[in-house]
């Protein structure tokens, strides 16, 4: 059988690791976790990295402990960043939390009969500590020559906005989340991106200043895209694992639109396919790349990992219709998607209703035909569709029934010119 570190080798998810991990990774499974702070009420495609890879050690027996991070997150972690966060209510991130906790479920089998994955949130503990038990206890065993020296706590402060003291305490309650999860759960290794070095390293301090003990870290590469934008932005921003965040048909469209010189990394560390597999998608990028075939096989097999076979052919169909595909059994929320950059008009929804309103004279009144005139013509010549239905009649009425959903009516003129008429009142 391959060892888990032969697994996350081939995937390259092998950024750093403490002397000793692959050592450790070569014996019996052991108890790992990986923390998730709730800065927001939904984690991001950002966060796969670390969940897939909890669920893979999972899959090779090892016992994975999620660490939902209401402790953590009412601090904000520094790593990476270049001025210090806002500070979230206790509110804000129980609500948080509570939000992120079914999105960790998705991933790992807390019902395994040998290895059940744990949940644990570490505001169970850290908003238990007295802060001087917790400086006489922990901090101690931090030189702040040692905390200096951490990366994220160096690069901050060379920044105009400094680090505050809130923000430098961070590592330490980072650090004592792993020495209590040792304790409690027998945990011996933690894992994170490769931005949390400095913590991981620094609790595997504690853990040996403690208990005399050996603890382990391995972190993974941080994303990042050939064309040198920021992974897990699209145009309209961050794309999130909650489908009210992020609809499933602009989750699939983010990776269908995945850039050749990313795709096989990409398929490396976001989905569940063999070596085997993912050299097929290669050889097929080689032959045929205009046919962009492993970024469809990409974007298939995460969306339905994340939202389900129904979800994924409704995307699927969604992302034909601006290619003329059918539009019968969209929502309202996927047209709006999909036509979220076309022209588009507001007409009052009474406009329509009853016997409804001449096609040409909506052509006309959208502007994509310059003349009622032309509209014939293209209507004679099977270039106007409605809703991607080709229309045969120059004389044909758009009525409320014509509508998807009561609020939109999609033109198009020819291939691929579109209009998205939106109804109002």
């Amino acid at each position: 059988m391959t060892a888990i570190f032969d697994e996350l080798k081939w995937r390259q998810l092998v950024y750093d690791l403490t002397e000793g991990t692959q050592e450790l990774l070569a014996g019996e499974p052991v108890t790992l976790y990986n923390g998730f702070d709730p800065t927001a009420d939904s984690l991001h495609i950002g966060h796969l990295v670390p969940l897939l890879s909890l669920a893979r050690f999972q899959g090779f027996g090892y016992t994975p402990i999620a660490v939902a991070g209401g402790g953590t997150g009412m601090i904000g972690d520094p790593s990476g960043k270049a001025e210090e966060r806002q500070l979230l209510t206790k509110a804000d991130v129980d609500a948080n939390v509570e939000a992120i906790k079914g999105q960790l479920s998705r991933f790992l089998d807390f019902e395994a009969k040998s290895n059940p994955a744990k949940l644990v949130n570490n505001a169970d503990w850290l908003l238990r500590l007295s802060l001087v038990d917790f400086l006489r206890d922990t901090g101690k065993h931090f030189t702040i020559n040692y905390l200096l020296s951490k990366e994220s706590i160096k690069t901050r402060l060379e920044t105009e906005s400094g680090l505050s003291f809130t923000e430098f305490s961070y590592i330490l309650l980072q650090s004592y989340d792993y020495l209590h999860l040792h304790q409690r759960h027998g945990c011996v290794l933690q894992t994170g991106g490769s931005d949390q070095w400095g913590n991981i390293t620094a609790g595997v301090e504690l853990i040996r200043r403690v208990s005399g003990e050996r603890a382990y870290g391995l972190v993974y590469p941080l994303v990042t895209r050939a064309d040198g934008a920021k992974f897990g932005k699209s145009e309209t921003g961050t794309v999130w694992l909650d489908p009210k965040r992020t609809s499933p048909y602009r989750f699939y469209q983010f990776w269908l639109n995945t850039d050749d010189r990313d795709v096989i990394k990409y398929l490396k560390y976001f989905t569940w396919l063999s070596q085997a597999e993912i050299q097929e998608q290669e050889a097929l990028l080689e032959q045929s790349p205009e046919q962009r075939g492993p970024q469809r096989r990409l974007a298939q097999e995460v969306t339905r990992m994340l939202h389900g076979e129904d979800s994924l052919a409704k995307a699927e169909q969604a992302s034909q219709v601006l290619f003329g595909g059918e539009v019968a059994g969209l929502d309202a929320e996927d047209i709006q998607d999909i036509f979220a950059e076309v022209p588009s008009s507001d007409i009052p929804r009474h406009d329509i209703e009853g016997e409804g309103i001449s096609l040409l004279d909506l052509l006309a009144r959208t502007g994509l035909v310059s003349s009622k005139s032309q509209g014939r013509r293209l209507i004679d010549s099977g270039g106007i569709y409605v809703n991607n239905l080709q229309v045969q009649e120059v004389g044909q009425a758009v009525t409320l029934q014509n509508s998807i959903a009561g609020q939109f009516i999609v033109l198009r003129k020819g291939r691929k010119t579109y209009h998205l008429v939106r109804l109002q009142g």
